[in-house]
């Protein structure tokens, strides 16, 4: 933002020029001040940026009269959703519309399916919505979606973005107090001297615009420098430098606390919002529970609901969203609980591998499911401790 150095005089002399004065020079305010809404869109977008990278690593399943089936919907989830974008690109594209707008709005077209970067909707109480005026990237459909033709995701009842943002206009003016204190406590604050003979020449306003803007940002700006004045001008340095480590202590605790509450908002775990390592594993575990989870039911819900409808879901022709992938896995340490999962008849052992992310196994006896001896029923149990006790 530029300054009228000529009105910012003029204010600070209390509006007249005509005769000899002293004027102040705050140099953190003259060469400009941090504008805190970064700060804020920093926090949102670290947040929306990791919801969408977990939701990436998540598998889509499609499910054909209950079996799991790798076709062209499957591609389209996990591969392909249009000819311009993967699978990573298109849901990362997706939530941040969804975080931004708390909607979001996929159209088919052509078989491939497209985020709408903006779009305007007509509510019906009884009949379906509307959408109209749909476009992605440059080009604009000349036609109306009605609801049942797209996928309309709503993220809250409530416009938790609006709600944060008001939160956070509470904090700008404490913000700014602490960033001016910062740079007062580590710029240069003067008084520079003009007697009345300087101020009578016709190229007054001329001469000290360009001292304000040409040498003295410079001499500031510069190592090392000398600073040439004009006769009439006489440059005091009434304050020394006063490095406060208090001072960065405030912004960053005001910074943090813009990152909890925004993440709090999204249900997302502060810690992992603000990049801390410690407890990591317990933060992925709220992350999960919290805000992937409830994300990956309310997608998969409109998805089943427009894609496969009430006859093809009660078929057993459904998608669901596969959330164990995102943390990450060691498979030395979870080779024992592989074991278990495998000998107790929960898991097959192409389920494991599906699971780890590695190849499946082309063999009927890897989709089968095996329980070792030690599980049995109590009644099995009974029967053979009655058969060992009988005499033979």
């Amino acid at each position: 933002m530029g300054l009228n150095f000529k009105k910012w005089l003029v204010e600070r002399l209390g509006g007249s020029v005509e005769k000899a004065s002293t004027v102040e020079i705050d140099w953190s305010e003259l060469f400009g001040i941090m504008d805190n809404v970064y700060v804020r869109e920093l926090a949102f977008w670290t947040c929306v940026n990791k919801i969408a990278n977990a939701l990436s690593k998540c598998e889509f399943r499609t499910y054909y009269e209950n079996k799991l089936v790798k076709k062209a919907e499957y591609y389209l989830w996990n591969v392909e959703p249009n000819r311009n974008q993967n699978a990573s690109a298109f849901l990362t594209k997706l939530i941040g519309k969804l975080y931004l707008r708390n909607e979001a709005l996929v159209i088919e077209s052509s078989g491939q399916l497209y985020v709408a970067d903006e779009f305007e909707k007509t509510v019906y109480a009884l009949y379906d919505y509307q959408f109209h005026d749909v476009s992605v990237d440059d080009f604009k459909f000349d036609k109306t979606f009605y609801q049942n033709e797209v996928l309309y995701f709503q993220l809250n009842s409530i416009d938790m973005r609006k709600l944060v943002n008001l939160l956070h206009s509470s904090y700008n003016e404490l913000m700014q107090y602490a960033t001016n204190a910062y740079r007062k406590s580590r710029g240069s604050r003067g008084i520079l001297n003009i007697d009345a003979q300087a101020q009578a020449e016709d190229d007054f306003s001329d001469t000290l615009q360009e001292l304000m803007t040409n040498y003295f940002k410079k001499f500031f700006e510069s190592e090392n420098a000398v600073l040439p004045l004009y006769d009439g001008y006489e440059y005091k340095e009434i304050e020394t430098k006063t490095y406060s480590n208090e001072s960065t202590r405030d912004i960053k605790a005001l910074a943090d606390d813009i990152f909890d509450f925004t993440a709090r908002a999204f249900s997302f775990p502060p810690s992992l919002a603000k990049g801390d390592v410690q407890d990591t594993g317990k933060a992925t575990d709220e992350l999960l529970t919290f805000c992937i989870d409830p994300l990956a039911r309310m997608l998969e819900k409109e998805i089943n609901r427009k894609r496969n409808g009430m006859a093809g879901f009660i078929s057993g022709n459904y998608l669901k969203i596969d959330t164990m992938a995102v943390k990450h896995i060691d498979i030395f340490d979870i080779a024992t609980p592989i074991d278990k999962l495998i000998s107790s008849g929960v898991f097959t052992i192409n389920g494991i591998l599906r699971t780890i992310g590695e190849p499946e196994i082309n063999e009927d006896w890897a989709n089968e499911h095996f329980i070792t001896k030690n599980y049995s029923t109590i009644q099995d149990l009974l029967n053979d401790l009655k058969n060992d006790s009988e005499p033979r």
